[in-house]
């Protein structure tokens, strides 16, 4: 009669559970124990092996765990911790790696960075004596276009401070770590002029989630007391608008909207917008809005402020036709006059706003049509002087 021979051995993984080739013809197993032990008993045609686990399964996690997201995680490294300026060695990259519970071998390195070349994430490689360098070489932004997108939101008045660092941090996700804190040095976000309203974001997507249904919206509108308090306006009351377009004018966001009831196009800032409702009914005023260019609407309005749109004449130096262009357009038609001065020719709607803003420019310019707008202009000068010679 054949003994039996029983072995037991402690393993950590079920990696390394000892075989012996001799007398380990086949391999049956059997789970027994608990949470905390977990035994195993292979029989095999004279040996029997207790083997006795060190640990318990479910805390079994090793670098294989994530080894799936290999190629996943070697993106994230390299779009994270390179960039045209910075590169890295393919032992700092297995390092990395291993951070995220992630082996890896050189060769299949070389594998996964071809791949994610084709893939269209373009990493170069660059020898410096017996060491290969790694680096992103494309991204979908250039620093500078990152630039001005974070000059953009902090900026803009519209958006609350928290709002705007919360983009400025996403936007700064597109970058390398080290061209994040070169964009972090450039933001200046604190101090400036910004909106209080924290529903900004929400108001924006109602208003487009409104026009894409075609559909009114409802909302509250408030002004500021000089308690530097919110009040609204018309007691409480709801405004019943028809959204067509948004606009953003001198750093302000706005909607641009039918009124049913005063039958004509009206602004509203969308920051003090609140309690947005998108309605059942339909919109109105189509055949409006039909016959406008929302981008030419925009540049004849001066802050938003209505006025009867007329084609207006503007007689300015020469040195004032950079300032004509910047507000009108390259497209605007600028007459000479004599060898000093030339005549613009445009529509705009002319508000208080506009002749002010004319005004504003000195004796450089000046309104010389039509009639009916240069007497406002006169009248303006009347009331002004009157206010201010008491």
């Amino acid at each position: 009669m054949m003994l039996k021979e029983t072995i037991i051995c402690l393993y950590d993984t079920y990696e390394n559970i000892p075989q012996n080739s001799q007398n380990f013809i086949e391999a049956i197993y059997e789970k027994k124990g608990s949470e905390s032990k977990e035994t195993k008993e292979f029989i095999g045609n004279n040996l029997e092996i207790t083997m006795i686990s060190t640990q318990p399964e479910k805390q079994n996690r090793g670098p294989r765990n994530n080894q799936k997201l290999k190629i996943l995680y070697l993106a994230k490294i390299l779009l994270e911790n390179t960039d045209a300026n910075h590169d890295m060695t393919l032992q700092e990259i297995i390092d990395q790696l291993a951070a995220y519970d992630v082996t890896a071998e050189r060769k299949s390195l070389y594998d996964d960075i071809a791949q994610l070349d084709a893939f269209g994430i373009q990493i170069k490689k660059t020898q410096y004596g017996k060491t290969y360098h790694y680096q992103v070489s494309n991204r979908d932004f250039e620093l500078a276009e990152l630039k001005l997108l974070v000059d953009s939101v902090a900026s803009a008045k519209f958006i609350t401070e928290e709002k705007s660092n919360q983009l400025i941090k996403k936007i700064e996700h597109l970058a390398s770590k080290q061209e994040a804190s070169m964009l972090q040095r450039q933001v200046y976000v604190s101090g400036r002029v910004k909106s209080m309203n924290k529903d900004i974001m929400e108001n924006v997507d109602a208003i487009h989630n409104a026009i894409a249904q075609n559909l009114k919206i409802s909302f509250q509108y408030f002004q500021w007391n000089r308690k530097k308090e919110p009040e609204l306006r018309r007691n409480g009351e709801r405004y019943i608008i028809s959204p067509w377009g948004l606009s953003w004018d001198d750093e302000n966001y706005y909607l641009v909207g039918y009124d049913s009831q005063a039958d004509m196009i009206k602004h509203y800032r969308v920051d003090k917008m609140l309690k947005i409702k998108v309605e059942s009914a339909r919109r109105e005023g189509r055949n409006k809005f039909e016959k406008i260019d929302m981008a030419a609407y925009a540049k004849k309005m001066f802050g938003m402020f209505d006025g009867e749109e007329q084609n207006v004449e503007i007689l300015c130096e020469n040195g004032l036709a950079g300032v004509m262009i910047d507000r009108f357009g390259k497209d605007v038609p600028m007459l000479k006059v004599d060898e000093e001065h030339f005549k613009v020719v445009t529509k705009v709607a002319a508000s208080s706003h506009f002749i002010h803003w004319v005004m504003a420019l000195g004796s450089g310019a000046k309104i010389v049509g039509p009639e009916n707008l240069v007497k406002e202009v006169k009248e303006e000068i009347q009331r002004l002087s009157a206010q201010y010679m008491k």
